[in-house]
């Protein structure tokens, strides 16, 4: 083996770790939902979607950008962010409705996001260069769905996650989301060098940050909310397809 193969083996290895402990972060989580653990389970959920965040960005800071990586992390994402969500919203919020329909709503976060994690890895190898995704990402509508249960925890009380109706509208809307082509930005560079609109977005970052710090679970809901209504807003008034 050459020494520039050794090199980038070496390279390879901090990002293809955090991919495995967001693997490992989601299939622990699977685990502590089937415990009736939902409070922790959330917590290493939200743990992986960062792993996610700093996987892909490491590697191509790196320039170690690979298929290898893109399918990898797929892999990964489709645990933590499409199989957890789905025995999540299925130990909560179908006790009462007869079995065949609690399984199929609560199976619209495994297959719309493994649908929307093939149509990215697809985007990935046409253009991996665009400021933003087509369609809800699968991190972003799984902590969507944990940021609802967080708030209504935080209201309610110990035991209660909210209305389960309402959970399974949000659900089926988080579904249609990623499945859309509504543009949604990606986590921006953490750098002012950069674009002016990478700028602006990386402020509102912090600022989302700074308010988490503050109020804790009844920030996430609004933040995620947020986020998902004004890109689609954005999207239907000045971002029609083909414009970008």
């Amino acid at each position: 083996m050459s020494n520039n193969k050794i090199h980038k083996s070496k390279k390879r290895f901090f990002p293809n770790t955090l991919t495995i402990l967001n693997m490992f972060l989601g299939f622990i989580a699977i685990i502590l939902i089937m415990k009736n653990e939902y409070f922790n389970a959330g917590l290493l959920i939200l743990l992986a979607g960062i792993m996610d965040i700093f996987d892909g960005k490491i590697a191509r800071l790196l320039g170690i950008s690979s298929k290898f990586g893109v399918e990898f992390d797929s892999l990964a994402d489709t645990v933590s962010f499409c199989i957890a969500p789905s025995v999540l919203v299925y130990s909560l919020y179908t006790k009462d409705l007869p079995f065949l329909l609690g399984l199929i709503l609560s199976f619209i976060p495994l297959i719309c996001g493994a649908v929307r994690l093939a149509k990215y890895n697809l985007e990935t190898n046409g253009d991996s260069h665009k400021s933003y995704f087509i369609g809800l990402s699968t991190p972003i509508s799984t902590v969507t769905i944990l940021a609802f249960m967080y708030y209504n925890n935080q209201i309610g009380g110990e035991g209660f996650y909210g209305n389960p109706t309402i959970a399974l509208g949000l659900v089926v809307i988080l579904g249609i989301l990623m499945l859309s082509p509504i543009h949604f930005p990606k986590v921006p560079l953490i750098t002012f060098k950069s674009t002016s609109a990478n700028s602006v977005l990386l402020l509102i970052l912090m600022a989302c940050s700074l308010s988490l710090i503050v109020w804790k679970g009844f920030a996430l809901l609004p933040i995620c909310l947020g986020y998902i209504i004004c890109n689609t807003f954005l999207w239907v008034v000045k971002i029609r397809p083909g414009t970008l």
